[in-house]
């Protein structure tokens, strides 16, 4: 099985949110060190040695794909011509990034911690080689772990991939690794969080989905060198597993007593940005039934809880049913009190995290693509994708169930095709996030329904 660049109906929308998001400006201040916690500190736990390490000809910096070789052996050249994290620091030198600099009093955005802890790969000082630079941007090792001790003996014959891991290479197979480590910067978390005043200043709306953008810029194949090396790929099962971490990550930065709240008000930025930012004059409220919440409240942004709740429809309807009433109660809690929120919260993170190493486990097969599709559809109907964020992610699902199993020869061509044509159209209607019509987005998620038949 190969998995190539061409990914199917990959739409401009796609790729421009993309860059907006990867190439936005400042993230949050931070109260520890970055490389105290989590799958950060795992990547800064060995000296960093630069890009330049990794970018000789006869290791990852080839013009072209090598033919003899089970390593493609032209990351480097793809990376640094073809993806933006190759240009992440270069963007904090734009007007933009200035303007926004400016607005928080951070000075040069090029030297602000802020801005360089997701703009560029920033280890510790002292965790810095004597090639390193920070003007390479996100490079090699902000993805894959300090080479210090790994970059000599990666390459021998008889290396197996968990004398790497023991010696700090990032394991970026395993989804659930990947995903923590790319909300990291993509999202944010505890230790790099983005603030509803930095987007204020100007900072783009977040958003990920670790499927598509796992595959927006590959420097890699999935052929079957790689998975004697790490093991099978499926890209529905990486969609359902991102849903469960990013929800995860919300419910944590939600419950954090230090980052959920900001005087007298909850950290908005946790919340949907369309539950406020529409015309005064608009009149457009409507019901979610998953919420229970009346006109002028407050959403929290529970997109990647929405989509794991389909996810578990595959997986254990149960377990599914038991999420859509836990997210409810949260949004409940929310009228409350902070206390019952975060009790809330705390139940529901567990309700998640129990399902993580099932859907991890499960076999994402030929049926999950009408299964998924079709539980959109459902919710969709009822009114479920009021929101903008959550029809964006439900977008961004119906890409990935499609593309994974196009890519696994599991669809026949007509078929791909007519599915493909589907998601343009859902794409379509999200493109414009202002000009967001729910019933012109239902009646696309109808469409792919009856192409998926």
């Amino acid at each position: 099985m190969v998995r190539t660049q061409d990914i199917g109906p990959l739409q401009d929308f796609q790729y421009r949110a993309f860059r907006r998001w990867l190439l936005a400006t400042i993230l949050a201040l931070q109260t520890l060190p970055l490389w105290a916690a989590g799958a950060v500190g795992e990547v800064f736990a060995h000296k960093h040695l630069g890009p330049a390490s990794c970018a000789s000809s006869v290791c990852h910096g080839a013009n072209q794909r090598a033919a003899s070789s089970p390593i493609l052996l032209n990351e480097f050249s793809v990376w640094q011509q073809t993806d933006p994290h190759a240009k992440s620091w270069a963007t904090l030198g734009n007007a933009d990034a200035k303007a926004i600099a400016s607005k928080l009093g951070l000075g040069d955005p090029q030297q602000a911690q802020i801005c360089l802890d997701c703009h560029v790969d920033n280890p510790p000082e002292g965790q810095r080689g004597d090639k390193f630079l920070l003007a390479d941007g996100v490079g090699c090792e902000a993805c894959h772990g300090g080479a210090e001790k790994w970059i000599a003996s990666h390459t021998e014959a008889k290396r197996k991939r968990a004398d790497n891991l023991a010696e700090g290479m990032y394991p970026t197979d395993q989804p659930v690794a990947r995903a923590k480590l790319c909300l990291s910067c993509h999202i944010g978390t505890r230790d790099r969080m983005i603030t509803h005043k930095i987007m204020g200043a100007g900072h783009p709306r977040l958003s990920f989905e670790l499927d598509t953008f796992t595959w927006l810029n590959p420097h890699y194949e999935i052929d079957q060198d790689y998975v004697d090396r790490k093991g099978e790929f499926n890209g529905a099962r990486d969609w359902a597993i991102g849903q469960g971490v990013s929800a995860v990550n919300l419910l944590d930065i939600l419950t954090d007593e230090s980052k959920g709240w900001t005087g007298i008000f909850p950290e908005l930025v946790l919340f949907d940005c369309h539950a406020c930012h529409r015309p005064m004059s608009g009149r457009q409220w409507g019901p979610r039934p998953g919420t229970g919440l009346g006109p002028g409240v407050v959403r929290l942004n529970d997109a990647n809880l929405v989509m794991f709740r389909h996810v578990l429809g595959v997986v254990d309807p149960q377990a599914a049913a038991d999420l859509l009433a836990g997210t409810r109660a949260l949004h409940q809690a929310t009228l409350v009190s902070r206390e019952r929120t975060f009790a809330a919260a705390n139940a529901l993170k567990a309700k998640v995290e129990a399902q993580l190493d099932k859907v991890a486990a499960h076999e994402f097969g030929p049926e999950t693509l009408g299964q998924v599709i079709g539980s959109l559809v459902k919710d969709a109907e009822r009114g479920e994708f009021r929101d903008f964020g959550s029809a964006e992610q439900a977008a961004l699902a119906a890409q990935s169930v499609v593309v994974a199993f196009e890519t696994a020869k599991q669809l026949g061509d007509a078929d791909a095709a007519g599915l493909r044509a589907g998601v343009d159209r859902v794409y379509a209607a999200v493109e414009k996030e202002d000009a967001y019509s729910m019933s012109r987005f239902v009646e696309a998620l109808k469409a792919l329904r009856a192409a998926a038949n």
